[in-house]
């Protein structure tokens, strides 16, 4: 299936250092290489810590990932990565080699595999968050921000009430609504929820029934949309 593209508004970046490009690009030669020094990148981004890794077991969990390497490609991609020093392997002491931490090659990773081999150092009891490359469902802040406009305290309040009481999927099938029938206002959305929420919702999508579209341009909604 082609890439539909990243969508309007703002997107969550994943900051990569510029030597990346000039200085590992033109070298890295092997696909599955590339893909787990950025994926390692994008991990320990989504990290609080402030000293930041990635364990053996975080590659291995992640089910997308290893499809994307092939049977046996992550054993071998990461060996490369470290083989050419972008990741950075320490073995915590008593720890076997599916226990191994992975730090990028920075200062502060260099530190915290020094300390960790001086033993000065661990790791363990960090929190530690689940991460793995599921689909990215927007929040109800990004739905907003990108259909309707910029937050105010106000709306964020009511948005975040809006996100306990429904599910995501109605979130975005009425910011939907609201942006094909060009109502980029927050109580024509609320008032499709509390609609779906009273009448109930058909799994099915009936939008493109003549009589879906009576009741969004006549019926209780009619005030909201323009002519």
């Amino acid at each position: 299936m082609p890439f539909a593209g990243f969508p309007a508004g703002k997107l969550r970046l994943t900051p990569i250092p510029a030597q990346f490009f000039s200085e590992l690009l033109p070298e890295i030669d092997h696909l599955g290489e590339l893909k787990v020094i950025l994926y390692a990148i994008w991990f320990m981004d989504r990290l609080e810590q402030e000293v930041r890794c990635i364990t053996h077991a975080d590659f291995a969990a992640d089910e997308r990932l290893l499809a994307g390497l092939g049977p046996g490609g992550l054993a071998d991609a990461l060996e490369r990565a470290v083989q050419r020093g972008t990741l950075l392997r320490v073995l915590p002491q008593g720890s076997s080699d599916s226990e191994a931490l992975y730090f990028l090659n920075s200062a502060r990773g260099r530190a915290a595999v020094q300390a960790i081999q001086r033993g000065e150092w661990a790791p363990a009891g960090q929190p530690h968050p689940e991460i793995s490359l599921e689909m990215e469902r927007p929040n109800i802040f990004r739905l907003y921000e990108q259909n309707i406009g910029p937050l105010t305290p106000l709306i964020a309040e009511t948005l975040q009430d809006a996100e306990k009481t429904y599910p995501q999927a109605w979130l975005e099938e009425a910011f939907k609504i609201a942006v094909e029938k060009n109502v980029r206002k927050w109580n024509y959305i609320q008032a499709i929820l509390k609609s779906w929420q009273e009448e109930g919702r058909d799994s099915t999508d009936r939008r493109n029934t003549p009589q879906d579209r009576r009741k969004y341009v006549e019926g209780e909604f009619s005030g909201f949309v323009k002519h």
